[in-house]
């Protein structure tokens, strides 16, 4: 699958839709815009879907697992074989994603795309496309070819979702090392420092944040990544996981499929994801704001609004379990909830703010 072909298949939201949807929502028998961003959401999911009466009925979580050289330069608090022990877990369904997902409905896919674990895990799909990237002090961290067949391997994903019937996808990663990669990313992409765009992941003391700091720094200034080529980026201080995601974002949109981001890792990827394919916005919603530094800056240049603000950095793609029973409740109002005039009572207005009335 070529990701160039897919991308022609990304249009924008669709905007009758959305209008209709924002229509119910006025005639619904509540106070204008009182669930929020909730109500936001559903439009956005009418127009990614291209129907005013949207679908939340089937919903699947993927999550892109792969291994970052990078923790060789002491970036991370422990080592990459936790990324394969959190990986067999998904696949018996019992790590943290896969217990909140069950809870609200959702299946999970856990997607091997470059673990350094040589052989195939019991429950995980197996797109290895390298046994881990290389450490980016030393090097790219991967060719731009093998960028590509990832990016590929993520829009395959999304159309493996598509056929079963997934009409809201969510996203999730698991990788050591990868919030270096993607606070590397945001840097770049955002235009802002290392230092603004960079956190203590699962848990760096004082000088491991520092070590980290001075990582990103000087792997930017070794390779130079252009920001406006994104798979440049990608390559040369990116991960195998930030670039499925990245095509999977592309992939559900292709599919007309609504798909919600977790936090950084997956705010990063999707920053490479809209400047491969701008109308791929469209169709992503934001769970929570990260408690990372630059998590509310990514969502700003992203144009999306978080559902939940509660201090989560777990990954996984927790954060997009946690928003689904609040989509699912919502889109009961949406589709169930009596209107003004079926209750013969009197519509609000809506005033602009100023207005005397």
């Amino acid at each position: 699958m070529r990701i160039d072909t897919v991308i022609r298949q990304v249009k924008p939201a669709d905007q009758r839709a959305m209008k209709e949807a924002r229509e119910r929502w006025a005639q619904v028998a509540k106070p204008l815009d009182s669930l929020g961003v909730l109500e936001e959401d559903l439009i956005r999911i009418a127009g990614a879907q291209g129907r005013g009466r949207i679908s939340l009925s089937e919903k699947w979580i993927a999550v892109m697992c792969a291994d970052n050289g990078i923790v060789e330069e002491g970036v991370t608090q422990t080592g990459q074989e936790v990324t394969a022990a959190v990986a067999e877990r998904m696949g018996r369904n019992a790590s943290c994603v896969c217990l909140m997902a069950e809870k609200a409905g959702a299946k999970v896919l856990p997607v091997d795309v470059g673990m350094a674990r040589e052989t195939q895990l019991p429950g995980v799909l197996d797109r290895k496309i390298r046994r881990g990237t290389g450490n980016f002090l030393k090097g790219p961290a991967m060719s731009r070819e093998e960028a590509e067949r990832a990016v590929a391997c993520g829009a395959e994903i999304a159309g493996i979702l598509g056929d079963r019937g997934c009409r809201l996808a969510g996203s999730g990663e698991m990788g050591i090392g990868n919030t270096t990669t993607s606070s590397a990313l945001i840097s770049v992409f955002l235009g802002i420092s290392p230092r603004e765009a960079t956190g203590r992941g699962a848990g760096l003391s004082d000088q491991g944040l520092e070590k980290k700091i001075q990582v990103i720094e000087e792997g930017i200034r070794l390779h130079r990544p252009d920001p406006k080529d994104p798979l440049d980026v990608l390559a040369k201080v990116g991960g195998l996981d930030l670039a499925a995601l990245a095509g999977f974002y592309i992939g559900c949109g292709a599919r007309g499929i609504p798909v919600v981001l977790d936090g950084l890792i997956t705010g990063a990827a999707a920053l490479a994801a809209v400047r491969l394919c701008p109308p791929v916005r469209d169709y992503l919603l934001a769970s929570h704001v990260t408690a990372e530094p630059a998590g509310r800056q990514v969502l700003n240049s992203l144009g999306l609004k978080p559902v939940i603000d509660a201090g989560m950095c777990l990954g996984e793609g927790c954060g997009a379990a946690a928003l689904f029973p609040l989509l699912d409740m919502a889109g009961e109002v949406y589709s169930r909830m009596a209107t003004f005039q079926e209750m013969q009572v009197e519509q609000y207005e809506r005033f602009e703010r100023g207005t005397w009335g």
